[in-house]
């Protein structure tokens, strides 16, 4: 739906909206819709919205985008009435006595979600998504409507502030959209995810789209081609059903660009194909007809009939090279499956030519919940539940083997130490190496669907500080911290004091005993010795610290460069910041310094190829930091670049570099073609954000066949 028909949905009278109920519920209570509609109309009277319209006509939208989740009367009538307790003088007893218990307190659950701050970055947030989980446990439908309220927001983001539509934005990616898509609404966690986008970038969005042009002005109308292709397919083997084709948002392609640093031209699901069929078995037929009229791309396939996500989720994914050799990503599913991952736990409350839906595969409301509480209840605080919810719970699942067959869900990017906590906390503590379908690999190898991981474990090994940086789940993070804390407190506590040294020298002041146990009293830890602990697990950010006592210090400083002396925390005495070529880490990434007999360590990138010669030598990892701060653009990475050969590319090409504040130190060609040329060239960057935006800006021009990153082992020290 686009923001105009949005709009008009808030032109709706009563009727309009019944009639839009009854559509999918001749039996619904239109005494109690239309009570809802003429109180809130009261009651709203006179006050309006950001864009001088009427403000009644937000919760008529809301309650029309409700209606094509087919969702029943007390949660349309929920939507109508969402901001009557929080913005009129409409009172829960009120609402109790007119439209009963029910609607009462699902509006209620929908204004104790509105006041929460799940923007701030303080231990409030923390506390209030605690708060956020209580009030879905109730009803599941409070999240619905305040999903839906969200949505029509963000459609019409454009009336706010600029300055209030960025904070928006970024509540809205980093909560309500992973939070439809793991409760399996993909269609509004794609439009959520967009709509911020937008605001947050929309230079990168508007290049994505110019691409798209681009590209159907090269390709022609390439979704109607392949849906014909397919449906050809089909017919041959007569297996009815319906093809859809769609392009992919640009936030879905920008985030496979990022996450798997390729160029535009060569993303594979740009274009997203559906087919949906009568059943189960003829899902199988047609995956095996598409197998066999084109070749399958290895490691593309999966198979969530076999093996539902945890959302209740089920199809097949398959890619396969299509016509003219294209790419191409096809979704095979059941009608009843399309509808469990079009409305998710919204399932449970629709209605269907007026009977409530019977979906088998819908997740069940109360177990799915009861299972994410049970997974953060080892939170020791609210912090650590925060931590627990962002990294489990808003991640995309892998499905592991043991090696007896027995399956383990991670998330994704999961590694074999997650594995291994996962089974138990004793088998993580003790791990020493991991197999992965029979071959052993690095502990901080990523693993993928269906791999079956081996744990090798050995008396008298415990966890490294390291382990931190490799293992991405909540659970294996705070059981390596815990053991940390105790076993090695000594060492924390002198990593911790030098980190809280420069971060406060980074203002101007000294890291005093009394400085550090007033910071403790604001934390709720029992004294300063214990900040300085957390601070050298990583457990608390030396900035946060140093912000809790002089925040505006903190703020004034943000733009003050760090010195390259200074770039790394953690260095020997007279140590220089030396760092690795093959990998050529930079501030913001994670790193680990190799000790090495005359001189100084040097720095690594955690995931460097070139540290698996290292696994057995665990004496020369050594812990170090970058410092908080903004850098100086002094960090040497090399890119790799393939561009057409014509006049003035390459000059284009340095202009977007020099645009992005980033100076090129050196430039390589390493192949010269008629039609393209490859190049090497060298960039000095502040941190990874900086490299990103100097890497996207070279991505997005036309001529750049190809650019990635450049590593090379044979660079290694």
């Amino acid at each position: 739906m686009d923001g105009n028909r949005s709009d008009r949905l808030g032109t709706l009278d009563a009727e309009d909206l019944i009639n839009l109920v009854r559509n999918y519920n001749p039996k619904c209570n239109e005494a109690l819709l239309r009570g809802a509609y003429d109180y809130a109309s009261r009651m709203h009277d006179g006050q309006k919205r950001h864009s001088g319209e009427p403000y009644f006509t937000h919760p008529v939208a809301v309650a029309a985008i409700l209606t094509e989740m087919r969702l029943d009367d007390a949660t349309i009538a929920t939507a109508l009435l969402h901001d009557t307790i929080e913005d009129t003088k409409g009172t829960y007893s009120e609402l109790t006595e007119l439209f009963g218990e029910d609607v009462a307190e699902l509006v209620d659950g929908v204004t104790k979600l509105t006041n929460l701050q799940l923007s701030s970055r303080e231990t409030k947030q923390a506390e209030n998504f605690r708060k956020l989980f209580m009030a879905m446990s109730k009803d599941l439908r409070v999240i619905l409507v305040k999903l839906a309220d969200r949505l029509h927001n963000m459609r019409t983001i454009k009336h706010m502030r600029p300055e209030k539509q960025v904070v928006k934005a970024h509540e809205t990616m980093d909560i309500f959209a992973p939070l439809a898509g793991r409760m399996g609404m993909q269609w509004m966690r794609e439009e959520l995810e967009d709509l911020s986008f937008q605001v947050l970038n929309p230079e990168a969005r508007s290049s994505i789209m110019r691409r798209f042009v681009s590209l159907q002005k090269e390709s022609g109308d390439v979704i109607s081609k392949i849906t014909d292709d397919i449906e050809a397919v089909m017919e041959k083997h007569n297996v009815s059903g319906s093809v859809f084709g769609r392009a992919k948002k640009p936030f879905s392609i920008w985030r496979k660009m990022q996450e798997k640093d390729l160029a535009f031209s060569r993303l594979s699901d740009i274009y997203g194909f559906r087919v949906i069929v009568d059943s189960d078995d003829a899902c199988y037929v047609v995956l095996g007809a598409v197998h066999q009229r084109w070749r399958s791309v290895p490691g593309r396939f999966k198979d969530y009939i076999s093996q539902p996500k945890s959302n209740g989720y089920r199809s097949i994914h398959t890619t396969v090279s299509g016509r003219d050799g294209k790419r191409v990503e096809i979704q095979i599913r059941t009608k009843q499956m399309h509808e469990v991952a079009e409305a998710g736990v919204a399932a449970h409350w629709s209605y269907r030519d007026g009977v409530r839906s019977e979906n088998p595969f819908a997740v069940d409301p109360a177990k799915w919940l009861s299972t994410l509480n049970e997974r953060f209840e080892m939170a020791e605080d609210h912090d650590e539940f925060l931590e627990h919810v962002k990294l489990e719970m808003y991640s995309d699942q892998v499905f592991c083997f043991t090696p007896k067959g027995d399956v383990v869900k991670l998330p994704k990017g999961a590694t074999p130490l997650d594995f291994a906590y996962s089974i138990h906390t004793r088998i993580g503590h003790s791990c020493v190496g991991a197999k992965v379908d029979g071959i052993r690999v690095p502990l901080w190898t990523r693993l993928k669907n269906g791999q079956s991981v081996e744990i090798s474990t050995a008396d008298g090994q415990s966890p490294q500080a390291t382990w931190i940086d490799i293992v991405v789940t909540g659970r294996a993070k705070a059981a390596i911290r815990r053991n940390l804390r105790e076993e090695d407190r000594g060492r924390y506590v002198k990593l911790g004091k030098e980190l809280a040294r420069v971060a406060f020298e980074h203002v101007n002041k000294k890291a005093t005993p009394k400085a550090l146990d007033t910071v403790a009293k604001a934390l709720g830890l029992p004294d300063g010795t214990e900040v300085l602990a957390r601070i050298g697990s990583a457990e608390i950010s030396a900035r946060d610290m140093v912000a809790k006592l002089y925040p505006e210090l903190v703020a004034d400083n943000e733009e003050t460069e760090v010195e390259a002396r200074r770039a790394v925390i953690g260095l020997p005495p007279g140590a220089q910041v030396n760092r690795a070529q093959c990998c050529q880490a930079v501030p913001g990434e994670r790193m680990v310094g190799i000790t090495y007999r005359g001189r100084g360590p040097v720095l690594h990138a955690i995931d460097c190829e070139a540290l698996a010669e290292f696994d057995d030598q665990p004496e020369r990892w050594i812990d170090l930091h970058w410092t908080e701060g903004r850098h100086a653009a002094v960090h040497n990475v090399t890119i790799n670049v393939t561009i057409s050969n014509d006049n003035g590319v390459l000059g284009r090409i340095c202009t977007l570099i020099g645009e992005q504040n980033a100076n090129i130190s050196d430039l390589h060609f390493m192949d010269r073609k008629p039609d393209f040329f490859r190049l090497l060239i060298d960039v000095d960057v502040r941190d990874a954000e900086h490299l990103h935006s100097v890497m996207m800006a070279i991505e997005a021009d036309s001529d750049v066949a190809k650019m990635e990153r450049y590593q090379d082992l044979d660079r290694r020290p």
